[in-house]
C-alpha cells in the first residue's frame, strides 16, 4: 500500500525520513539527517527530577497487584522512593566494582531499583529472568554473574529465585528481595526503601555526569554469545531526544503506553521505558506476551488501557489482528487515542501490516502511521527511523538527527555502520570485543546489510537486507544472502509458519527449516485446538498446503541460491535452554543449526526434493 493510496493519516507528528548522502569514490555511502538535534539533559533521572517537581500526581507506572487491581506509582512518589532506595546503594558501597544485577522482570520495584541506581551512579544490569526460571542448568546465568561481580542481587519473588540463585551467587553479594524464602538468606526490598535520606543523595546525583555508567545490556544473542553492552547516561539521554525528534507527537501530550516488553532488552527498557520517562508519559506494565497462553493477559490490559502508541514485535501484531477483526467494541477503544504503530525485532507480514490499517480505516476514518528502523542495543537503540509508512517493507528510512551513518563495501554488500551520541563506548570489561566493534574512523560495525531503496536515488533511504554473518556459500561458491531469503520465504508460505532458518552452507543446494504455526495449521487441518501437534503436522492438508506453497515459492525464485531445494517442518518449537530463541522471541539462526546440525544432516541425506517430515 503506497502513500498516495489512501488520502490521510491520523493526526500525528512524525517527521518523514529526509536524508542528506554523499558517495565515496570506493562505494562508501555517508548519510545524516538533514536536522540538528536539539538540547538533551546529562542524566536520564534529570527527567524524573523534572517530572516529580512539575506534575507530582501525574502517574508514571501501573502494574496489576495481587488482586488484580492496577498499582499506580505517581512522578513524585517514584522519585522520593528512588532517593531512599539509592541512600541504601550508597551505604552499601556499590560502585562500577560493586555493580547491582537484577534477576526479575518488569515491575515497580524492579523500576525502582532502575532509578535508584541511576541516581546514586551505581551501574545496574537487568537479566532475562528465563535464565533464571525456564532452564535446567543456569550455566549463562553463571556466566553473567561471573562477568559482573555484583555487589547486589535483586529478585522480586524470592521462592522462584531460590534455586538460580543457590545455584550462582557466591556467597559474597546481598540479596534482596520483595519476601522471604524458606532457603534464601535475604534483604527485604522494604528495609532498603525505609533507609534515611541524607546530603549523601545529592552528592552521588551530582557526579553522575554523560559519560556515567547507567546499565549494562547483555545481548540477547540473536547471533553469538551475548555480550555486556554498556549504556551511559549520554546515550540514553540522545536517543530519547533523537527518538523525540522524529516522532514529535510523543511531546505533544504525556504518551501512555501499555507494554510487555522486557527492560532487560533494549526495545522495552531504554526505548518504551525511556519515552514515558523522558516524556512525561504513563506506562502500564504488561503482564502478557505474544505467545498461547499469555496474549490474553496483553489484550485484557488493552482492553482497559487506550495507548497514545502501540509498540511490538510482529508475532504481537500478528495474533492481536485477529481479535481486533473479531470485536467491533475493542478495535473502536484499540483505535480511539492510537497515533502510532511501531514495531521491531523482526519483519512484518504485509497482510498482517495491511490488515491492521484497513481496520484502522473502518474504524477512526483515517490510517495509523507505521514506523520502523534500524537499531541495536549497541545505538541506544535507535538509529534509523522510517517516517510514517501506510504498509511495511523491508525499509529501515533514514538516519535519525544526531546519527552519521557510513555504509561501507564488504564482500560485495554495504555494511551499515553509524556514529553519534546514541552510539555505546563498548562491552563490559571486554576490550577485545570493543576494538574489534569499531572501525578505524570510529564507527560502530553493525553488522547489517543495508542498500539504497532506489540507488539512482539516495535521499528515499535504504532497506534491510538482513545480516551480514548469516550469509553463506554454497559449494558452487555462490553466495545465499540469507536475510532476503528468509524474509520472501516468509512471506510465501505465510502464517502457517512461525519463522524458519536456511540452511546450505558448503552443500550443492539451500534448504529450511521451518518452525510451523500450531495454530493456523490445525485451522487449515480442521482440527480442534487441542489437537496434537505430531497429528496437525501428519494432516494431508498441512502438508499438502506447505508443498504448494513452497512450490509456488520456487517457481518464482528459480536461481540456486534463491530456492528451497528442501525442507523440514520442526515438531519441537526453539529452545530457550539451548539460546535457540531470545526472549523477546527472535530466532538465534546460529543456535538453531548447530543444536540440530543432525536435523540438518539427515535433510540433506534424503534424496527427495522437498522433506516435509
Amino acid at each position: 500500500m503506497a502513500a498516495s493510496d489512501h488520502p490521510t493519516f491520523r493526526t500525528s507528528r512524525i517527521r518523514p525520513a529526509e536524508v542528506l548522502v554523499e558517495r565515496d569514490t570506493d562505494g562508501t555511502i555517508r548519510a545524516r539527517s538533514p536536522y540538528e538535534l536539539g538540547a538533551y539533559p546529562d542524566k536520564l533521572t534529570t527527567r524524573l527530577d523534572e517530572w516529580a517537581n512539575r506534575v507530582p500526581d501525574r502517574r508514571f507506572l501501573a502494574a496489576r497487584g495481587a488482586d488484580g487491581a492496577w498499582r499506580y506509582l505517581t512522578y513524585g512518589a517514584a522519585r522520593a522512593r528512588a532517593r531512599h532506595l539509592a541512600q541504601a546503594l550508597i551505604d552499601r558501597r556499590l560502585s562500577v566494582e560493586r555493580p547491582i544485577l537484577i534477576l526479575s522482570g518488569n515491575s515497580l520495584e524492579h523500576a525502582l531499583l532502575a532509578l535508584a541506581s541511576m541516581y546514586a551512579g551505581v551501574p545496574y544490569a537487568p537479566v532475562a529472568p528465563a535464565y533464571s526460571l525456564m532452564v535446567r542448568d543456569h550455566a549463562a546465568l553463571r556466566g553473567l554473574v561471573a562477568a559482573m561481580k555484583p555487589g547486589l542481587v535483586f529478585a522480586d519473588d524470592g521462592s522462584r529465585f531460590e534455586t538460580a540463585i543457590a545455584a550462582v551467587v557466591p556467597s559474597g553479594p546481598e540479596i534482596v528481595t520483595c519476601n522471604r524464602a524458606e532457603r534464601l538468606a535475604s534483604t527485604l526490598f522494604e528495609e532498603l526503601e525505609a533507609t534515611p535520606v541524607t546530603h549523601r543523595v545529592d552528592d552521588a546525583h551530582d557526579r553522575v555526569g554523560p559519560d556515567t555508567i547507567a546499565k549494562v545490556l547483555f545481548t540477547s544473542g540473536s547471533t553469538g554469545d551475548p555480550k555486556g553492552v554498556i549504556n551511559t547516561h549520554r546515550m540514553l539521554c540522545a536517543n530519547q531526544q533523537q527518538i523525540l525528534s522524529a516522532l514529535q507527537f510523543l511531546g505533544d501530550e504525556p504518551p501512555v503506553l501499555c507494554d510487555w516488553l522486557p527492560w532487560n532488552h533494549t526495545f522495552g527498557g531504554n526505548h518504551n521505558f525511556g519515552i514515558a520517562l523522558y516524556n512525561g508519559g504513563t506506562l502500564y506494565i504488561d503482564a502478557g506476551r505474544p505467545v498461547a497462553g499469555a496474549m490474553e493477559t496483553t489484550v485484557s490490559n488493552l482492553r482497559e488501557i487506550a495507548t497514545t502508541a502501540y509498540f511490538n514485535v510482529p508475532k504481537g501484531f500478528d495474533m492481536l489482528l485477529p481479535i481486533l477483526r473479531g470485536d467491533a467494541e475493542f478495535r473502536a477503544h484499540f483505535f480511539s487515542r492510537l497515533q502510532l504503530l511501531f514495531y521491531a525485532a523482526a519483519g512484518l507480514r504485509s497482510e498482517v501490516a495491511d490488515g491492521l490499517q484497513n481496520l484502522a480505516i473502518a474504524t477512526v476514518g483515517r490510517a495509523i502511521p507505521w514506523v520502523t528502523g534500524l537499531g541495536s542495543t549497541e545505538t541506544a537503540p535507535a538509529a534509523m527511523f522510517t517516517g510514517p509508512l501506510l504498509s511495511t517493507a523491508a525499509h529501515i528510512g533514514a538516519p535519525i538527527p544526531g546519527v552519521h551513518l557510513k555504509a561501507a563495501p564488504v564482500d560485495g554488500r554495504l555494511e551499515a555502520r553509524v556514529k553519534g551520541p546514541n552510539i555505546t563506548p563498548g562491552y563490559w570489561r571486554n576490550e577485545t570485543l570493543t576494538r574489534a566493534a569499531f572501525d578505524d574512523e570510529g564507527y560502530y560495525r553493525m553488522g547489517d546489510a543495508i542498500a539504497p531503496i532506489d540507488p539512482s536515488n539516495l535521499t528515499l533511504g535504504f532497506v534491510f537486507q538482513g545480516r551480514l554473518d548469516e550469509d553463506f556459500k554454497l559449494s558452487t561458491g555462490t553466495w545465499v544472502r540469507v536475510g532476503a531469503l528468509r524474509a520472501r520465504l516468509l512471506a510465501a508460505i505465510g502464517d502457517l509458519v512461525q519463522d524458519v532458518v536456511i540452511t546450505g552452507h558448503g552443500r550443492d543446494d539451500v534448504g529450511a527449516l521451518l518452525f510451523p504455526n500450531i495454530a493456523a495449521c490445525r485451522a487449515l487441518a480442521g482440527m480442534a485446538t487441542d489437537a496434537a501437534v505430531l497429528d496437525v503436522l501428519a494432516s494431508a492438508s498441512v502438508r499438502e498446503g506447505m508443498r504448494a506453497r513452497l512450490d509456488a515459492f520456487n517457481a518464482a525464485n528459480s536461481g540456486s541460491s534463491t530456492s528451497i531445494q528442501r525442507a523440514r517442518v520442526l515438531e519441537a518449537p526453539p529452545s530457550l535452554e539451548m539460546k535457540e530463541i531470545t526472549d523477546k522471541g527472535s530466532l538465534n539462526q546460529r543456535a538453531v543449526l548447530a543444536h540440530r546440525a543432525a536435523v540438518v544432516d539427515d535433510l540433506y541425506a534424503s534424496t527427495a526434493t522437498v522433506v516435509l517430515c
